[in-house]
């Protein structure tokens, strides 16, 4: 048992408190509690926001504020409020990591009490977790001590402004807004530049913004963790960004700025025919149909073509640990402009039969759908149906950026002219492709070519078909492969799944 000094001195601050659950703050975690403990025990109500990178013990820090706030405001009625993206699971894991903490520590283990499921007291104090989901009812509650908003970036601005923020209204309470970076247009954004203003205004530090570089000078491991992650995802990549340097990225831009396009420049050579021993793949964006032209008319280029992109899988970057994935060299581009899909289909499997194409994948949306049908029963085990979906086609743009931003999409040199327009054709698309990130994190990416965007040159409509059909090879990132070392076969990842929150 503890004697009242023991007691005393344990909640004189939260590193002695924490110290009572076995647990050390790092520096970077010490700097922002003290100024969210600061604010409320002076009363300021600051609002202040806390941009850590992911697995870098946010979630941690906030259950130790959490539990310390309870243990120091015990005698006395105190309520904090704390909101999350969703009840289940982030309301629900974040009461579970605070009862994990209040049991975990010596001076809280026997005092604390759970309350109507969603309620956690220690004495008067008590803290109420709640849900800030757009269907959720959450008005009426009254924040004392604190209000935490966390993954603020998830929580729609109407849903604070109407329904949250009068909850410290009256009382005047400290507001703390936890998150990661996304755009500058999310609750979490806002905050983060109302906090810099506030800043500016009285010197007082309100926005603690931590990056991978100064969680790996405490954490060794963690440098290990993100220098692996950038070699596979590339440094430009939003994930690497956004979750690991707290860097906001534009909620609208162009996809591939200059420094992106110029990763994609190869030094291996156009291929009109297969070599021997090569690993081979087709990319296939499928377009409509038009009619025949009277007379002598030419097809008509302004719709969208069918386009194959064939690649060479360069498997020896399997071997390599911080990449574990192919490179994809591009070796020929074609293009079918209003073909019958009955031509398409006898073309594209002549082809593949030709260069022995391993695997194709396929735009099965559609009209494509009927296409990869027949392709399925002419190449037996080789067609990969790929549906163009709001959500796949977010997972397959953020899937080609990683596989370029880590230098695995290569285009190659060309002497022809007739490869060199195509390929150009390729890098014109890249040019005027756009991407609109969603309001929130969870909402992915919208990408594609403007409609009406022409060519610069030649003032033709441009379209995404070389650029569609080129991305899916980020679908084959999630393939088996064969090394080539007699060691089998390297089980392919999901670049996406190793992503978060994307």
């Amino acid at each position: 048992m503890f004697n009242r000094q023991d007691v005393y001195g344990g909640l004189a601050s939260i590193r002695a408190f924490t110290l009572f659950g076995g647990i050390r703050l790092r520096a970077y975690q010490q700097e922002a509690v003290e100024a969210v403990l600061g604010s409320v025990f002076m009363g300021r109500g600051d609002s202040l926001v806390v941009m850590f990178p992911r697995q870098s013990g946010k979630n941690e820090l906030q259950a130790q504020l959490e539990a310390y706030l309870l243990a120091v405001y015990a005698s006395r009625p105190a309520e904090i409020i704390k909101v999350s993206p969703t009840w289940r699971p982030q309301s629900q894991n974040a009461m579970r990591r605070l009862e994990r903490v209040l049991q975990a520590n010596l001076l809280t283990r026997l005092q604390w009490r759970r309350e109507n499921g969603y309620i956690y007291r220690v004495g008067e104090a008590r803290i109420y977790f709640l849900s800030a989901a757009p269907e959720a009812h959450i008005v009426g509650a009254t924040a004392s001590l604190l209000l935490e908003v966390d993954e603020a970036q998830d929580v729609g601005v109407e849903k604070f402004d109407r329904e949250i923020a009068p909850m410290a209204a009256s009382t005047h309470a400290t507001r703390v807004f936890w998150g990661t970076a996304w755009t500058p247009t999310t609750l979490l954004g806002r905050e983060l530049r109302a906090s810099q203003r506030e800043e500016q205004a009285d010197g007082r530090r309100r926005v603690f913004r931590v990056n991978a570089g100064e969680v790996a000078r405490e954490v060794p491991a963690y440098r290990t963790h993100v220098e692996q992650m950038i070699a596979r995802l590339g440094r430009g990549h939003p994930s690497i960004r956004t979750q690991y340097f707290s860097e906001e990225i534009e909620a609208e831009g162009g996809m591939f700025p200059p420094e992106r396009l110029a990763l994609m420049e190869g030094d291996h050579l156009w291929q009109e025919s297969p070599q021997p021993g090569q690993v081979v793949a087709f990319l296939v964006d499928v377009g409509g149909e038009t009619r025949a032209p009277e007379g002598d008319g030419a097809p008509d280029k302004e719709h969208d073509a069918t386009a194959l992109v064939i690649v060479r899988v360069d498997l020896s970057t399997m071997a390599d640990p911080a990449l574990r994935a192919p490179c994809y060299r591009v070796v020929h581009l074609r293009q079918w402009h209003g073909e019958s899909h009955s031509r398409l289909y006898a073309q594209i499997a002549a082809l593949a039969q030709s260069w022995n194409a391993r695997r194709v994948v396929l735009d099965a949306t559609g009209m494509g759908e009927g296409l990869s049908s027949f392709l399925e029963k002419a190449l037996p085990g080789r067609v990969i149906r790929f549906l163009f979906q709001a959500q796949s086609k977010s997972r397959l743009g953020l899937g080609f950026i990683e596989v370029v931003e880590s230098g695995r999409f290569r285009l190659p040199r060309t002497v022809e002219p007739h490869a060199e327009a195509l390929v150009e054709l390729f890098r014109a698309q890249c040019r005027a492709c756009q991407m609109h990130m969603g309001e929130r994190m969870t909402q992915g990416m919208r990408w594609g070519v403007p409609e009406g965007a022409r060519h610069p040159r030649s003032g033709q409509l441009l379209h995404d078909d070389l650029l569609l059909a080129a991305a899916l090879c980020a679908h084959l990132d999630r393939l088996e492969w064969p090394t080539g070392s007699g060691a089998g076969i390297i089980q392919g990842r999901d670049p996406l799944e190793e992503k978060l929150s994307f």
